[in-house]
Order: C-alpha cells, then sequence, then structure tokens
C-alpha cells in the first residue's frame, strides 16, 4: 500500500499581503493571496478564502494536512521586540501602544487557536522566523546546489535585513541587522515623506524615480550610516515608527526643506530627485550587503528574498555588477511568499524532505475551465464569441497588431501599429504581485499612445508609471541589455539604444524596461500568442529576405487603480466594463466593446448595474 502523502501548508498572514502556500511531498502545487478573493488590497486576515481553494484544487479537506506553518514566531516578535520596544520609548507612543496591545490580544497572539477554530485543524502547527521563512521561499525552489542567501525587508521578529547561505536542503542565517534600522521601513519612510502609501505603492517610488536626478544624497547619507560591509544604521532622529502613527515627522521635513507632501498633493522635480536619490541610496547600500555576503559564504549564485528583493532596479544592478552568475528571486519575494517559505522549511527540516524543484513559473493559484467560463456568460447575456486555441490565438495576435487576420507581406508604415487593448485572463492565477500572462492587460509595445492610453483610461493610474514589456525568451537579447530569462519581472535592464523607438511603450524615460521572459513550457497558450504577433508584424522584403517581427508586448496587472489583480470571470468582466479595454479574452471567448455598443443602451446598464465597483 502507497505511503500517504504528505500535504503542508503555509500560512503568511495578520500584517499585510495574506497568503497560503501548499506543497505535497516537496513538490509547491498551489499558493494564492486573499486579497484575490476577498477584493481587499493587501488583504491581512487569515486567508480562510486561500485556504479553501488550495485544498478544493488538492482535493483534500484538511484532515489530510501533515501539518501547518506559519511563517513568523509571533511571541517572539509581541514579548521580545513590540514589548521592548515601547518600553525603550516611553511615555513616547502611548496611542500607539495601545492600538498595538488590541490587535496583539484580540488576534495576533491567538494564532493557533484561530487555525484550529477556523479551519477545524487538529494536527501539529509548526513556526518559523520570518526571514527564515523568506531565505527557505529563495533558496528552495531556485535549482541551486548552493547560494549565498541575502533577505531584505521591513521587519520581522528582531531581523531587518539577514545573510546566509543554502547548500543541499539545508539553508541558514549566519548573520543579522535588527529592528529599528532597516533599509525596507527607510524605504517606506520615504515613501510616506513623498506622499504615497506605505506597504503597498512603494513600486510607484521606484517608478517615479527615473525622472529625477541623484541631487539628495547628502541628505540620504545624513538619515543612514553605511558600512562597506553593508552592515547600516539609521539616525532615529528623524523616524517616528518606533513609536508614533506615522513614518517620519517634522525633523525629515526640515532635512528637505520641504513638507511632507499630502495625499494627491502635486508632484514636483523635488519629489522626483528625492525619489532618485532613494534608489541611489538602495542600491549602493544592496550592493554592499551582498559584495560581503559573498566573502562571508561564496558562492556563484545568489538567492534574494524580502520586500526589497522586489526592487527590480536594484535587482539589475545586482546582476549587472557580475558578482554573481546567477540570481534567483522568487515571484512572491515579499511577506506573501513567507507562506511558501514556512512550507518548505517543514518540509526539508521537519520531514527530512527530498530537495524541492526550481520553480519554473508562478501559476499556482486557482483557474476556470471554458464550460464554467461560458456558463458565466450566458448568465450574464453578454454577447460573446468561442474560438478554438489556433482561432484565438490568431486573432488576438491580429487585435493587438491593429490589422486583420492575413498575414503581412508589405512592411508596416509609420504608426501603422493598432492601439486596441485587450483583457488577457487565462489559466491558473499567478503567485506573487505580477500579471505574468494569466491574469494580464495586453497591448501593442510599439504604439507609444498605449503608455498613456493604458495608464490613464484603463488602469486609472498616474502618468507615470512605466509598463513592463513580456518578450520572447529566446529573443531576449535582440531587445534589451539581458541574457538569460527574467520570468518574474524582477530584473530591470536596458532597452537596446537601436530598439528604443520600436518598443516606446515599454522604454521608461531614462532608457530601460522591466522585463518579462516566456518560455513555451512556463505558459503555452501566452507564448504562442507572442510567437503568432512576432509572425505577424514580420514582413517580406522586395528582395525576398525576411524581417523578423516584434516579439514584445506590454504586459500589466489586469487591474484598476486600488484593487487587487482579477480572480475570477465575473472580476475581469467588471474591470472590462468599468475601463476602456477594447476587448476580454476569458479562455477561449472573445468579447468586444464594438459588439456590446451595438447592444441597446438599456442592455449595457444592465450589464454594468451587476458589476458596480466598491
Amino acid at each position: 500500500m502507497p505511503e500517504k502523502p504528505v500535504y503542508i501548508l503555509g500560512i503568511s498572514c495578520y500584517y499585510h499581503d495574506s497568503a497560503v502556500a501548499l506543497i505535497k511531498d516537496g513538490e509547491v502545487i498551489f499558493a494564492a493571496q486573499e486579497e484575490r478573493y476577498t477584493r481587499k488590497k493587501h488583504d491581512e486576515a487569515l486567508p480562510k478564502e486561500a485556504i479553501a481553494q488550495a485544498l478544493k484544487f488538492a482535493n483534500i479537506t484538511v484532515n489530510d494536512l501533515s501539518a501547518i506553518g506559519f511563517y513568523e514566531k509571533p511571541l517572539l516578535k509581541f514579548f521580545d521586540r513590540i514589548l521592548r520596544t515601547y518600553f525603550k520609548v516611553w511615555p513616547k507612543g502611548l496611542i500607539s501602544y495601545h492600538r498595538a496591545m488590541q490587535e496583539w490580544m484580540m488576534k495576533k497572539l491567538w494564532i493557533p487557536q484561530n487555525i484550529q477554530k477556523e479551519l477545524k485543524y487538529k494536527g501539529d502547527i509548526f513556526y518559523v522566523t520570518h526571514h527564515e521563512s523568506h531565505a527557505a521561499s529563495s533558496y528552495y525552489v531556485s535549482g541551486f546546489e548552493d547560494a549565498t542567501v541575502v533577505t531584505v525587508d521591513g521587519v520581522g521578529e528582531w531581523a531587518t535585513t539577514t545573510i546566509g547561505y543554502g547548500k543541499g536542503t539545508d539553508v541558514k542565517i549566519t548573520k543579522e541587522i535588527h529592528f529599528p534600522h532597516s533599509l525596507g521601513l527607510l524605504y517606506s519612510a520615504i515613501t510616506y515623506y513623498l506622499g504615497f502609501k506605505v506597504n503597498s505603492a512603494e513600486y510607484k517610488v521606484m517608478g517615479l524615480a527615473p525622472y529625477g536626478e541623484p541631487k539628495y544624497m547628502k541628505e540620504m547619507h545624513t538619515l543612514i550610516d553605511v558600512k562597506e560591509d553593508g552592515s547600516f544604521a539609521l539616525n532615529m532622529d528623524y523616524f517616528t515608527y518606533e513609536y508614533g502613527l506615522r513614518m517620519t515627522g517634522r525633523k525629515i521635513d526640515e532635512l528637505f526643506k520641504q513638507p511632507t507632501r499630502k495625499g494627491e498633493g502635486a508632484l514636483t522635480q523635488f519629489h522626483k530627485d528625492v525619489a532618485r536619490s532613494l534608489q541611489e541610496l538602495t542600491n549602493e547600500v544592496m550592493l554592499k550587503i551582498v559584495t560581503h555576503a559573498q566573502k562571508l559564504h561564496p558562492s556563484r549564485n545568489l538567492c534574494l528574498a524580502g520586500g526589497v528583493a522586489l526592487n527590480c532596479v536594484t535587482n539589475g544592478k545586482i546582476l549587472k555588477s557580475g558578482l554573481f552568475d546567477q540570481i534567483f528571486i522568487q515571484a512572491a519575494a515579499g511577506d506573501a511568499g513567507g507562506a511558501l517559505g514556512v512550507a518548505l522549511s517543514i518540509w526539508h527540516k521537519q520531514f527530512k524532505g527530498a530537495r524541492t524543484k526550481k520553480m519554473e513559473h508562478a501559476f499556482l493559484g486557482n483557474e476556470y475551465s471554458n464550460e464554467e467560463i461560458e456558463a458565466f456568460l450566458k448568465s450574464q447575456n453578454v454577447p460573446y464569441e468561442k474560438l478554438s486555441d489556433t482561432e484565438l490565438i490568431e486573432r488576438v495576435a491580429a487585435l493587438l497588431a491593429g490589422e486583420n487576420a492575413e498575414p503581412r507581406t508589405v512592411a508596416p508604415s509609420n504608426g501603422d501599429t493598432g492601439s486596441r487593448v485587450i483583457g488577457w485572463f487565462q489559466g491558473r492565477m499567478e503567485f506573487g504581485p505580477r500579471s505574468l500572462g494569466n491574469r494580464s492587460i495586453i497591448a501593442d509595445a510599439r504604439n507609444k499612445e498605449n503608455w498613456q492610453k493604458v495608464n490613464l483610461k484603463i488602469k486609472f493610474r498616474e502618468s507615470f508609471r512605466p509598463f513592463a514589456p513580456t518578450v520572447l525568451e529566446e529573443r531576449v537579447s535582440d531587445y534589451f541589455d539581458l541574457d538569460r530569462e527574467s520570468p518574474y519581472m524582477l530584473i530591470v535592464a536596458d532597452t537596446l539604444p537601436a530598439k528604443r523607438e520600436e518598443i516606446p511603450a515599454v522604454t521608461h524615460v531614462d532608457g530601460s524596461a522591466r522585463i518579462q521572459t516566456i518560455r513555451r513550457d512556463q505558459n503555452p497558450k501566452y507564448y504562442d500568442l507572442l510567437k503568432a504577433f512576432e509572425q505577424r508584424t514580420g514582413h517580406v522584403k522586395e528582395d525576398g529576405s525576411h524581417v523578423a517581427g516584434c516579439p514584445v508586448i506590454i504586459n500589466t496587472s489586469f487591474n484598476v487603480r486600488g484593487e487587487p489583480i482579477v480572480e475570477s470571470p465575473k472580476d475581469a468582466l467588471n474591470c472590462f466594463l468599468h475601463t476602456h479595454m477594447d476587448y476580454l479574452v476569458l479562455g477561449n471567448f472573445l468579447l468586444s466593446k464594438k459588439s456590446m455598443g451595438a447592444q441597446s443602451e438599456t442592455q449595457q446598464k444592465q450589464y454594468l448595474s451587476k458589476f458596480e465597483l466598491d
């Protein structure tokens, strides 16, 4: 009789971006964030909906679980850091203290009881420290036999930055920097100073930085003292997060000689220059950290994790430095990935399991069959076309290219590219903060107008925000200064100067791009779409020679500003109806705004009445 499979459920919650990961005999079979199901951006709650989806996917019940893991040690965090910090700064922070006590006493100290109650679970619950979970989430799915491991974020129990190594089935942390000294919290504090939301909009600061110059490096080095080995200490005179409800106070306004930007206030060149200075500082500190880490634990491979590992500009600088031959950053490098890390750590350390395989893609969520999609569309009385796989690929490639379905036989003239924007909903949902080709909005990267059209009329977001390209992996070096895969949009590299005019919609103001590469074994349908687009945009010259087409399209997350990425056909249709997208693809079904426009005004209002935005 075969042995019973070992199922381990990892949970990350009660801070931000709660998530779940399920592994079976060491293989990652499901992972998703709670926000996708609750439609609450950065949902921090116990991920009951995501857990239910994970169990449903595996066709098991909670009684089949061998263990549950939590991504940090809450008692250590509360009694050792939270209380000690408040005692240290007392009597400051009284209001913050009361809020924190309410949060901890009502919820965070009762994690095992909450898990047992909400899930009706009676088995083992294991705890792994926050940064151990981060380290495990990257190393164990890297495919490396050995690696230097670095984790950097806001804060876990005490650690904010760690250095360690991985070898075989073991990963260990050997050096730490502790709270309140945190590169992640420094980045969040400047995010707050620039008027953006903490733990949500740090990526906006990264996107804003190329519009500025690093004019405030002196001020940045006043905020943080960085040693050559990458160790650092913050000047806490400028930060209030130890005791206050805000990240910074008046003193940082005095340092920069301008007040903290409020909400949607005007963005000036000053704000752009501060953002650029922060990015330069982040690059500097991270390069020193990984250089020292390699000296402590020599390897040609580097694994990164933690929220700061989502800074793809810095990741590109580390790659460009040549310090390492290979860099691996798991798709959900932030706190959501802690759910994956704790599950993998339990598999290897508690169950002495065999080494986990490399994570080749992040399509780990749930999916909807064509039958389910069609039933939904019929229930909404929405006009659609049902197409075969081949018909769908050719039709959408033609729409992206702004042409009919016939192959091109002449070179495109100037401006002869379409501006159609398409919602693309396929297969299993991506794990992590990026849409990678299954819950995506796609458009022609050759049309510069698409940058503003998608930003302002579809995403309803700031005009300075750049878009990422998806490119066929075998042709990435034809367009970008990159010679390897980047499947999770976590590497920024320069667009080659000769190609910048060809793909202006994905080339940032500084000539860079946040790149996603794609291979067919990672996502056959999405790959085939790009391949068809490449073929359709090629042409035959008069001498009979063939000019290769464009293998690059815009890929941005399928959502509007302030909402999570869509999870279901209902979410996708909702987003489509409330924006200026031209087409929506749900599985093998094609929906057109034009065909909907042919319906009566009453019918259109009936569609929208079913999908009122929150």
